[in-house]
C-alpha cells in the first residue's frame, strides 16, 4: 500500500518536474493515471524549494532580485513545463478559428506572436504580484501559490474530458473520482493556513474564477482539455492567487 502511494507519487514528480527520482519506480500509465492526487503535493514541494531559494538569497540581495531568483528556481525545477502549456494555450485559442486549428496550433512547438505576449505578461504579473506582497510571508505564498494551482489544474480532470487521440498528457486522460480530488484538496489546503484569513480567501476566490473561466473557455471551443490546458490553467491560476492576496477593498 505504502509503496503504491509512492509510486504514484514519484510518477507525478518525474512527470512534473526535473527532480530525480528512485530508481525502482517504473513507467506506468496506470500509475501515472493515480498520480493526480500528488499534484498539489508536487506543488508543495516545488514552492518549498522556491521559498528557501528565496529565503537564501533574500539574506544578501533586496527583494526584487531574491523573488527573481525564486521564480528562476522555480522554472528550472519544472522546466518551464507549465509556462510552455500557457504559451501553446494561448497560441491556439488566439489564433485558431475551430476545434482541428486550435489543438493543430497548440501541438506546433514553435511559440507565435499570442504565447510570446502572453507569457511576457504572466511573468511580468507575477513578479510585480510578487514583490508588493509583505516580503516576511512571500515563502508562505510560494508554497501556496503553487499547491493551490496545481489543485485548480486538477479539477480539469475531474470534470473534463481529454480531447487528444494522443499527446504529453494522455497517460492523465482518465477522469478521476471525487475521493481523489478530495485527496488532492487536502494537500493543497494546509499552506493557505500560513497566510492570514482574508487574503487567502480572495487569493482563492480569484484563483477559483481564473479556472472556472478556462474550463468554460475549453468546452466551449474544444469539447475538453488538453496537456497544454492544465499547464495553463496552473499558470493563470497561480497568478491570481497572488494578485488575489494583495486586494484592497478600505
Amino acid at each position: 500500500m505504502l509503496r503504491r502511494e509512492l509510486e504514484y507519487f514519484f510518477g507525478a514528480l518525474r512527470f512534473f518536474t526535473r527532480l530525480p527520482v528512485p530508481a525502482w519506480v517504473g513507467h506506468s500509465s496506470v500509475a501515472l493515471d493515480h498520480s493526480a492526487r500528488y499534484f498539489p503535493t508536487v506543488g508543495v514541494l516545488v514552492g518549498a524549494l522556491a521559498a528557501l531559494v528565496y529565503l537564501l538569497a533574500s539574506s544578501f540581495w533586496p527583494t526584487t532580485l531574491a523573488v527573481l531568483a525564486a521564480m528562476a528556481s522555480a522554472l528550472y525545477l519544472t522546466g518551464a513545463f507549465h509556462e510552455d502549456g500557457w504559451s501553446d494555450m494561448v497560441d491556439g485559442f488566439g489564433g485558431g478559428w475551430e476545434k482541428t486549428q486550435i489543438l493543430n496550433i497548440m501541438k506546433d512547438s514553435r511559440i507565435g506572436s499570442f504565447g510570446a505576449i502572453a507569457l511576457v505578461m504572466l511573468l511580468l504579473t507575477r513578479f510585480c504580484a510578487l514583490i508588493e506582497i509583505d516580503p516576511l510571508l512571500i515563502p508562505a505564498t510560494l508554497i501556496a501559490g503553487h499547491s493551490l494551482s496545481r489543485f485548480a489544474a486538477t479539477t480539469l480532470l475531474h470534470g473534463l474530458d481529454y480531447v487528444r487521440d494522443e499527446g504529453k498528457a494522455k497517460p492523465l486522460a482518465t477522469r478521476i473520482g471525487t475521493g481523489e480530488l478530495a485527496f488532492a484538496a487536502g494537500t493543497a489546503v494546509p499552506p493557505l493556513l500560513l497566510l492570514p484569513a482574508l487574503p487567502a480567501l480572495l487569493g482563492c476566490l480569484l484563483a477559483a474564477l481564473a479556472t472556472i473561466w478556462l474550463a468554460r473557455l475549453y468546452r466551449r471551443r474544444i469539447g475538453g482539455y488538453t496537456g497544454d490546458c492544465l499547464g495553463a490553467t496552473q499558470q493563470l491560476a497561480e497568478v491570481a492567487f497572488y494578485c488575489g492576496l494583495l486586494c484592497d477593498f478600505s
